[in-house]
């Protein structure tokens, strides 16, 4: 059973930067479609960046592009995100998923519900 941890979360002022992890266990790590989204208070579970298993594909939504960075190390089987230049909208609990197979088409990665696994969610908290 795929398992995924997230980890690196925290408090940080605008213009800061965090970098959260998320180890993956469990399955084939080369299976999967990796992605991460966030969720604030009152607000519907928003799509952030999604990478393939091989890091050959990244996307983002426009609110980050340019300021976070998704990668993944094989090896250690761990997706990262990269957050650069915070802002006060970017607090959220992050969540880590991961979606078995390897078709890239933007409108399933960019779903929560086609993610069969999902991580506990770490809060990011941005002051102004």
């Amino acid at each position: 059973q795929v398992q995924l941890v997230e980890s690196g979360g925290g408090l940080v002022q605008a213009g800061g930067s965090l970098r959260l992890s998320c180890a993956f266990s469990g399955g084939f790590f080369s299976n999967y479609i990796f992605a991460w989204f966030r969720q604030a208070p009152g607000k519907e579970r928003e799509y952030v960046a999604a990478i393939r298993w091989d890091g050959f594909n990244t996307n983002y939504a426009d609110s980050v592009k340019d300021r976070f960075t998704i990668s993944r190390d094989k090896a250690k089987k761990i997706v990262n995100l990269q957050m650069d230049s915070l802002k006060p909208e970017d607090t959220a609990v992050y969540f880590c998923a991961a979606m078995g197979g390897f078709t890239w088409v933007q409108t399933v990665y960019r779903r929560p519900d086609s993610y069969g696994s999902w991580g506990q969610g770490a809060q990011v908290t941005v002051s102004s």
